[in-house]
């Protein structure tokens, strides 16, 4: 035996000790050395990196040099996410430098701290709230994520390492990943979508109890607090296009040149500026420097970069949204990105206020109709009465003639009124909502309808009327001719049988009236006995109209009626 003291006797590290090749060799060296066995890499750089190294270190594969042991450790230690070796109980048994510099580790003279004791502020918010008991428990990597302040947070990844410590505790692996701009990124998408949701947070019977002007408003001082507040930017301008004419009208302004805010633009790639270009070809468009891109037009005095993103919405673009700011190169990629996503919810807030005035001039025009409906009938009773008292008692005096002609007049006027009140101030919505039937030769016309049934004299008015007709509908023969004698019609429809008289009877005497008045008669399928229609017809009449009515029939009937000059 070696006279040498165990303490003077050098340190031998063996790594592997396994390896056939070693037998011999720790035969040998078992009476001249100290050994120290080691059973992975970590622990072997653990143990080199201590205050006392070993002399020397015994490898099981000749081919690996030592020099790659500390290659490992400078390739570890250059890393610049945090790498720690940690045992079961939190305490920190090695760390790089990035580790050591984040944590603001000193781990000489043994020092093993745990790692979140040396974490001052450290809170894990989720989603695996005690990542090392998961490992031990499951033996698989965790990962969740800690949180240091309200702009920084890391990404914690725990492995198990096969071994264990000299004391038997079991090893892990722990990485730390800075994630914050990922993490305020995908906070700010959040809070963009919720931005969303907020501008159309109201009540739709809330808006609908708004005028246009105040759900405009309304829209209006949501986007100016979340342009401020969530998108950070100072100076907004925000157009929508006119579908109609492409003319791009202000709909809000913020820190911009009042002189920017009244320009006239298109929607047009040229002579129109960014705004222009974006609201022409749906592009966003980012102006790093406005003193030198040739689209650029002037919006915030002393502008010097600007970022402009259309608004749309399946495909349409509905108007553009553009910032500006004094320094040169001041919005990035990912000011564009967030933009974009906060203009799409923008221009569902626009399309869903549409769709709410869609809705409000819809439910004006039906119940507009539905009032016509109502008066039709007491109209048309104050009409045929205010007729008889005409042509019975003011033959003579010229005074009473005077006001039972205004009566008739005012009366007339009436069911026109209930229609100009019940037209949507925004004509130009109204026109692009409501179905339009309009027909060059039928507006404005006077038509006379006569039947006892009043279904059909409703559905006259409700038809005719919505091509811009006049409708009076009276009950009996009588009451027709009284009233042809006291206003004028482009057309007559009646029934061939009415209550008082035949109708060829009334046919002649409506022609005795007025000579080359258009006259329908209406009539059900069945035999006609009198033969009516047979000898209207041999007196002029082309049409019989058919009950109930088929209305493309019925107007075809109309339009030949007054396009047409009877013999």
């Amino acid at each position: 035996m070696s006279n040498t003291t165990v303490s003077e006797q050098p340190e031998v590290l063996i790594l592997g000790k396994d390896g056939s090749s070693f037998s011999s060799v720790i035969g040998d060296l078992k009476d001249r050395c100290r050994l120290t066995e080691v059973s992975s890499l970590s622990d072997a750089i653990k143990r080199m990196n201590s205050d006392h190294p070993p002399d020397y270190c015994l490898l099981s594969d000749p081919g690996t040099k030592l020099a790659q042991f500390f290659d490992s450790q400078s390739l570890l230690s250059q890393i610049p996410d945090a790498i720690l070796q940690i045992d079961q109980q939190e305490r920190i048994q090695w760390a790089n430098r990035a580790a050591e510099k984040l944590l603001k580790l000193d781990l000489v003279d043994g020092a093993t701290p745990k790692l979140f004791d040396s974490w001052s502020g450290a809170q894990i918010v989720g989603p695996d709230f005690c990542p090392i008991n998961s490992v031990l428990a499951r033996a698989k990597q965790a990962k969740t994520t800690v949180k240091i302040d309200d702009k920084t947070f890391f990404e914690l990844t725990v492995s198990p390492i096969p071994g264990s410590s000299a004391d038997g505790a079991k090893l892990l692996l722990a990485t730390l990943r800075d994630i914050s701009e990922e993490v305020l990124q995908q906070q700010k998408q959040d809070a963009v979508h919720q931005a969303g949701v907020d501008l159309g947070d109201l009540e739709r019977e809330d808006l609908l109890d708004l005028s246009e002007y105040e759900r405009i408003e309304l829209l209006k001082s949501k986007l100016l607090h979340y342009t401020r507040e969530l998108l950070e930017f100072d100076s907004v301008e925000i157009r929508v296009i006119d579908q109609e004419t492409q003319d791009l009208n202000l709909l809000l302004d913020f820190g911009m040149d009042p002189t920017a805010a009244a320009r006239v633009l298109r929607a047009e790639a040229r002579g129109n500026g960014v705004t222009g270009f974006v609201a022409a070809t749906g592009r966003s468009y980012l102006c790093e420097d406005t003193a030198t891109d040739p689209l650029y037009l002037q919006g915030r005095a002393g502008a010097k970069s600007s970022l402009t993103v259309p608004l749309i919405r399946h495909e349409q673009v509905l108007g553009t949204f553009n910032v500006e700011s004094p320094n040169p190169g001041a919005f990035s990629p990912s000011d564009m990105k967030f933009l974009e996503l906060f203009c799409r919810e923008v221009a569902t807030a626009l399309n869903h206020l549409d769709l709410l005035a869609v809705e409000q001039v819809t439910s004006v025009a039906e119940n507009t109709k539905k009032m016509l409906c109502e008066v039709a009938d007491p109209v048309d009773d104050i009409l045929n009465d205010t007729s008889w008292i005409y042509e019975h008692f003011c033959s003579e005096d010229s005074e009473v003639r005077d006001r039972v002609k205004h009566v008739l007049a005012r009366t007339q006027e009436l069911r026109d009124l209930i229609s100009q009140a019940g037209k949507c101030t925004d004509s130009n919505l109204a026109k692009s909502v409501l179905p339009s039937r309009t027909h060059p030769h039928l507006a404005g016309k006077r038509i006379l309808v006569v039947d006892m049934d009043p279904e059909v004299r409703k559905n006259a008015h409700a038809i005719l009327e919505q091509y811009e007709m006049t409708v009076n509908a009276v009950r009996t023969a009588d009451e027709a001719l009284r009233m042809v004698r006291t206003f004028s019609y482009h057309v007559v429809i009646a029934d061939k049988t009415p209550p008082d008289m035949k109708g060829s009877e009334m046919f002649r005497a409506l022609r005795e009236i007025h000579e080359h008045l258009p006259i329908m008669l209406m009539t059900e399928f069945g035999y006609d006995s009198e033969h009516t229609l047979v000898k209207c017809r041999e007196m002029g009449m082309r049409n019989v109209v058919y009950k109930p009515f088929v209305i493309n029939q019925l107007i075809k009937y109309i339009e030949d009626a007054v396009t047409t000059r009877l013999p």
